[in-house]
């Protein structure tokens, strides 16, 4: 199958969906892959790092969280 083929198959099977967070994944992958994300790439400070790690570990203790069986299965 040629790259134009498989361009338009892609954009049919896009037009069908109603999952607008399978869209948004689609979104962002689209983004990382076309906007040369090596330059906009801003590392993290030690603080919203540490931030980010509490928040991680208390959605972990309460719950809130998928394991990555359930995340795959949201996108076959």
């Amino acid at each position: 199958m040629d790259l134009q083929t498989r361009k338009i198959e892609f954009i049919q099977e896009f037009l069908k969906l109603e999952n607008e967070e399978i869209i948004a994944v689609l979104e962002v992958v689209m983004k990382q892959q076309t906007s040369g994300n090596e330059d906009h790439f801003k590392p993290m400070t030690v603080e919203e790092l540490n931030a980010r790690i509490d928040r991680s570990e208390d959605d972990f203790k309460n719950g809130r969280y998928k394991s990555s069986a359930e995340l795959l299965a949201r996108f076959r």
